[in-house]
Order: structure tokens, then C-alpha cells, then sequence
């Protein structure tokens, strides 16, 4: 579907809800949620309405409740069947198409909008956003370049920073990413997203003192943000602190019951020597896949990649890999994907996938490790030593129960 080629008010109503922003920082979301819908009843008007569907946006990002995405959604939707053209309304279209992962459909409506409003930075990020996971990375990095060049805030080099990761640059992402967090965001949660995004690069590069001073700081910013729970979880997991772990994942868990936070407490609870824990949370994800089963969800790499850590339904996970890579052929679909045929002895495939992972050098010690075993099931075993070795290099505690693994490989490779 190819948007309208007339844009009405184009830049006036973009400009006049950039002036009513402002005024909402510091609010909290569920406070701007009720005064925007109480203004929307009593005076209804498109900036107030765009507003309201904006404040929806940020509440689904900060609750990963996707019902508020849908009022969001049902809001642009009314919006543009009054007027077509209407061009906040588009951008809010793209950014909901976005979080349900319509990456085809952001890259078109992110290029029809630039068409008409070129020097608005907006529609260049979620261009980037659409192209890289999309695994046009070139094409993504122009769109970052020109969105830092026309705002450089903490959005634009945020986004620039995981391209610099993605593409081999740790060391540049990290410096990018600080810089984002220096800037000032229109939300807390923008901020401690960023925060946590730094803490988890600096977590891949096994700098854990630095992750764990980020994902403090992206509590102090956000108090109770899952993603920065969890990332402690992840920092104290690594240096032995099960107990905060533990606590820490329990935390993040009781906010939105993620499945990879489960995996979490599974393999915290079974080092720990509770295995009837260990048992309910493994529980616990099958029955969030069962949810996702009956809501017809075909894509989740995540998923994916967790059931094949535990080499169990490896034919959903391969369903899930293969149904995501169709939408979503980046890097780490291609390593999820990888990770499943290696469980399910495809090694030439693995192998063609996982070369695809590595193919721009990101420093994630899991792609070296899946990279490795499937190079150790080949019988390559120099490039299966160097692999593993650079997986413990990056991070010797990358995970609790695949680490070890790598390093019992690693020593009977030797």
C-alpha cells in the first residue's frame, strides 16, 4: 500500500505537536494518557488525537502491553480516514508498523514521507530501523547518517551506535551510545532504553562493571524498567551473584513475563540446585509459547534459540526461525536460525547460516559460539578453537549454561 502523493498540512501540523511536546516531559505516561483523553473528549483535535495515539505508543514500550499499540493504531487509523494526507498520522503509521515488525511496509512509508518532507529526521530513523533489520545495512546506515546530520540527539545516535556494533565497532557504539544518553529525552524511558541498550553492548564485550553502571543508571532513570532488571540479572549471573540474580530476574519477570527471562531463572535455579524451580520456569515457557501458538504467532527468534539451547521442540523452533528469516534476514535471525539446524544435525546449513551472522564481524560471543560448535560438528577444528576462543575472549561468562559448554568443547578440541 503506497501512500497518498498530497500530504495535508505537512510540516505545520508536525511543527505545532513538536510545540505541545515539551510541555508533556517529565509528565508520567498514564497522566499524559488521561489528559490528553479527557482534552480529546472535550476538544477533539487532530494534534490532540496524534498525541494521545503518541502517549500509547510510549505506554505498549514501556509495558509490552500491545493493546495500548491498538488504540494507538485504531486512533491513525480515524486520523488519515478523515484525511488521508495527514502527516503525522503517516509517521505515527510507520512507527506502529514498526513495532509490529512490518518491516517491508516501514521502509515504504518511511521513503514516501521523505519524499515530501526530506529534512525531517524522523522518517530517516525509522527508514535505518526498517533497512537493518531487513539486513540492508548499507542502506541503513545512510539513512543514520543523514538522520545525525539533521538532528544529533539521543535517538539518531543511538541508532547509529547499534549499526557501529552490528557492522564490528564496539568501541564506536559504546562512545555513540554515551553521547545519546548525554541529550535530553522527551521521556525517562527513552533514556533508560538507551541506557540499557549501552549496558548490553558493554555486556557482549564482557565489560561488566560498565553494564552494570549503565543499567543502575537506567533505573535511577526509570525506576522498576525490566530491561535494566533483567541486564543486572545478567551482569551478576556472570560474576556468580546468583542470589541478586535471581532477584534481580524475578523483578523483571514480575513486570512482563519475557521467555528469555525464564531461561534465565531456569538455569540460575538449576546451578543453585533447585531443579522443582528450574522446573516451573521451563514450564512457564511453554506456556507463553502455547498463548503464542493460539494467537498464531509463526515468528520469534528468541524462541527459537531457547528451545534449541535446550535441544527440545526444535521443529517449532525451526518453524519460528525459518517464518522469521522471511521477514526479518538480519544477522541474528540468520544466528538463531543456525543455532536450530545444529541442534537438528543440519550442519551445512548451519553453517552457510552462521557464516551469514559473522558475515560483518558483530562482536557477539554468541555467534562466535554457535559459529564454533557448528565448526566442531563439521570436524573443522582450528576454525572451531578460534571461534570458541573468540566467544570466551569477548565475554567468558556470555551465558550460564552455553559458556560452559564452549569451554568444555574448547579443551577437548585442544
Amino acid at each position: 500500500m503506497r501512500l497518498l502523493l498530497v500530504l495535508s498540512l505537512p510540516l505545520a501540523l508536525s511543527a505545532q505537536t513538536r510545540l505541545v511536546e515539551p510541555a508533556q516531559r517529565g509528565v508520567k505516561t498514564d497522566d499524559r494518557i488521561a489528559a490528553l483523553s479527557k482534552q480529546a473528549s472535550a476538544r477533539p483535535s487532530l494534534v490532540t488525537e496524534s498525541l494521545l495515539a503518541k502517549a500509547y505508543i510510549q505506554k505498549m514500550r514501556e509495558t509490552v502491553d500491545f493493546s495500548y499499540l491498538n488504540r494507538a493504531s485504531e486512533i491513525v487509523e480515524n486520523i488519515l480516514a478523515r484525511d488521508g494526507g495527514n502527516y503525522e498520522a503517516l509517521r505515527l503509521r510507520s512507527e506502529i508498523a514498526m513495532e509490529r515488525h512490518e518491516f517491508t511496509h516501514v521502509a515504504e512509508y518511511s521513503t514516501e514521507i521523505i519524499k515530501f518532507a526530506p529534512n525531517d529526521p524522523w522518517s530517516w530513523g525509522t527508514l535505518g530501523d526498517a533497512q537493518m533489520e531487513l539486513g540492508h545495512y548499507d542502506q541503513g546506515r545512510e539513512a543514520y547518517e543523514k538522520m545525525v546530520s539533521l538532528r544529533p540527539n539521543l535517538s539518531s545516535y543511538n541508532r547509529l551506535a547499534w549499526y557501529e556494533f552490528v557492522t564490528g565497532n564496539a568501541d564506536g557504539a559504546i562512545r555513540l551510545m554515551r553521547s545519546a544518553v548525554s541529550g535530553v529525552s522527551e521521556a525517562p524511558e527513552n533514556t533508560a532504553w538507551c541506557l540499557a541498550d549501552l549496558g548490553r553492548v558493554q555486556f557482549k564485550v564482557g565489560r561488566l562493571a560498565d553494564a552494570e553502571a549503565s543499567y543502575r543508571r537506567a533505573l535511577v532513570e526509570f525506576p522498576g524498567y525490566y530491561p535494566a532488571l533483567a541486564g543486572l540479572g545478567q551482569v551478576e549471573t556472570a560474576q556468580g551473584k546468583n542470589d541478586l540474580a535471581i532477584d534481580h530476574y524475578r523483578k523483571a519477570q514480575a513486570v512482563v513475563p519475557l521467555p528469555e527471562y525464564a531461561a534465565a531463572l531456569e538455569a540460575l535455579y538449576k546451578r543453585t540446585g533447585r531443579p522443582a524451580e528450574a522446573r516451573k520456569q521451563q514450564d512457564l515457557i511453554d506456556v507463553i509459547d502455547k498463548m503464542a501458538r493460539a494467537a498464531n504467532e509463526k515468528v520469534n527468534r528468541n524462541m527459537a534459540i531457547l528451545y534449541a539451547d535446550e535441544d527440545r521442540e526444535l521443529d517449532r523452533a525451526l518453524d519460528l526461525a525459518r517464518n522469521e528469516i522471511a521477514v526479518r534476514p538480519d544477522v541474528y535471525t540468520h544466528d538463531a536460525l543456525a543455532w536450530v539446524l545444529f541442534k537438528l544435525k543440519k550442519y551445512t546449513e548451519a553453517e552457510q547460516n552462521s557464516q551469514k551472522a559473522l558475515a560483518l564481524g558483530t562482536p557477539d560471543p554468541v555467534f562466535y559460539y554457535h559459529a564454533g560448535m557448528v565448526a566442531s560438528a563439521l570436524g573443522n577444528k582450528q576454525e572451531a578453537r578460534e571461534k570458541l576462543r573468540k566467544a570466551l575472549e569477548l565475554n567468558p561468562e556470555f551465558d550460564p549454561a552455553q559458556a560452559p559448554i564452549a569451554r568444555r568443547t574448547l579443551q577437548r578440541l585442544q
